[in-house]
Parts: structure tokens; C-alpha cells; sequence
């Protein structure tokens, strides 16, 4: 027998956060919606929001031991945040058999990094004077609107000091070759020369090998798009107001704040 709670608008921004971002760890989530990454008080009501059978949870199977708790959206969430559109759970792109196959995806840590970045990109407006994350648009958005020339992980902007930054977001795990990354700079470009759209791309790695390797390769947009390397962790701390990204092709090797990728 289901729970009975009453869901507060925090409790609905999680339901939302969840489906727009398909898995959330606890850590993710005392982050977004909490007072941190340890907050007992996001786990304690998320136990509740399982009881109410409106969120699932589960460890990775090839996780590590300790690893934290992993949440999806659950069926009761998604017909509770349909019908607040007066929609059925399918008509908002929910899939019950995706959520199931995602537990053993070898898609996951891509989709939990990509978690990770968007709760920096989050946690450090919050943080940061004058600055706000206006927009960011999943997969499934951008692919709507562009996906005839490219299908970025998401698209942000970030405002700061009345400054908007528009950005595609790729989220890279280090497992494609070099080459086949390489390529989608040049998709980037075509979208560019076609339609004026010369976005900056926002590549966040796993570590400074591959940032040193990707800003090698990743210098050719030809002008048309300028492309910025940083890792996960300085995304994480200091953050991205802070001058941690990186031009692909910069021999000087110049780091720069988000605000200066304009």
C-alpha cells in the first residue's frame, strides 16, 4: 500500500529535476534542493517520497562499494507531474522500461557526470553575486532543435552582471577516441555557418590528461565556434565563474571565467 504525503514545491522541483536529468544521487540532490551533499534532511524525505512510491532508488552494480544512492523518477511521480498538465505520463516523454534499463546502462556515468555539472553550474549562480543559470535545456530539447546538425548534452545560459553567455554543453567520460570528437567540432561549425548560431561549445573532461589532449585536437571551428575545455572538478570547485576554462588551440594556455566566453 502506497504512502500517503503531502508534496511540498520543493518535493514537485525534485520530481521535475528527476525527469529532466533521468537519475540524481543523493549527493546531487541535498545540493540542488538541500543545505549540502550530506544533508540528512534530503535523505530522510526522499526515503518519504519513496514510500510514496514517486521516486526510485538504487547502488550501480559496478559502483564502488560506498557508492551513494541513485534516484529515478518513479511512475507515480510522473503521472503526478503530467497531471499537472493535464497529460499522461507517455505525453511528457516518460518510459518506465528506460528508467529500469538505465540501472545497468553503460550510459550512467555519463549521465551522472552531466548531473554533476549541471548541480556546479546550479550551486555556484547560487553562490556567485549577479550571477544566475537562466537555462539549461537536456538532450532531448536540443536535439528538437538541432539535432539535424549536432546533439549536445544540453545548452545553458548563464547571466552575470547583465551578461548572457549562451553555451552547448558536452559532457565527455574520455571513452571516445579523440578523432570522433574532433569530428563534432566540425557539426558545430556547419550549424554556425547555417543559421548564425555561434554558440561557444563547453567541454567538461574527467581529468587534465584528457583536457591537455582534447585542447589539442578541438581547435578546429575555423573561428565560426570557439570551444572551452575544463575538468569536472574545477567545474565542481571553484566553479564556472571563476577562470577555469581553457580555449581549445590557446598556446597561452589562458584560463578564463564564463562571463569572458562571450
Amino acid at each position: 500500500m502506497t504512502a500517503t504525503i503531502a508534496l511540498t514545491d520543493r518535493d514537485t522541483r525534485i520530481l521535475r529535476a528527476l525527469h529532466t536529468h533521468r537519475v540524481l544521487t543523493t549527493p546531487q540532490i541535498g545540493e540542488l534542493f538541500f543545505n549540502g551533499t550530506y544533508s540528512r534532511a534530503a535523505q530522510r524525505r526522499l526515503l518519504k517520497l519513496a514510500e510514496r512510491d514517486t521516486v526510485d532508488r538504487f547502488v550501480p552494480r559496478q559502483g564502488h562499494w560506498n557508492a551513494p544512492y541513485h534516484w529515478t523518477l518513479a511512475l507515480e511521480g510522473a503521472r503526478i507531474l503530467a497531471g499537472r498538465q493535464g497529460l499522461t505520463p507517455q505525453q511528457i516523454g516518460y518510459r518506465p522500461d528506460a528508467q529500469r534499463r538505465m540501472r545497468i546502462s553503460s550510459q550512467l556515468p555519463h549521465t551522472i557526470g552531466l548531473a554533476q555539472s549541471y548541480v556546479a553550474f546550479a550551486t555556484n549562480a547560487r553562490a556567485t553575486q549577479s550571477a544566475s543559470l537562466q537555462r539549461w535545456w537536456p538532450q532531448a530539447r536540443c536535439q528538437t532543435n538541432w539535432g539535424r546538425h549536432v546533439r549536445p548534452d544540453a545548452y545553458l545560459r548563464w547571466r552575470q552582471n547583465d551578461t548572457d553567455v549562451d553555451a552547448f554543453v558536452e559532457y565527455d567520460t574520455g571513452t571516445e577516441p579523440l578523432a570522433r570528437v574532433a569530428a563534432k567540432i566540425s557539426r558545430y561549425r556547419n550549424l554556425a555557418e547555417e543559421t548564425q548560431l555561434r554558440s561557444p561549445v563547453l567541454f567538461i573532461v574527467t581529468g587534465p590528461k584528457r583536457l591537455t589532449n582534447l585542447c589539442r585536437v578541438l581547435d578546429v571551428g575555423g573561428g565560426w565556434v570557439p570551444v572551452h575545455v575544463t575538468t569536472l572538478d574545477q567545474l565542481t570547485y571553484p566553479g564556472p565563474a571563476r577562470p577555469i576554462w581553457r580555449r581549445a588551440g590557446d598556446p597561452a594556455c589562458t584560463l578564463r571565467s564564463m562571463i569572458e566566453l562571450t
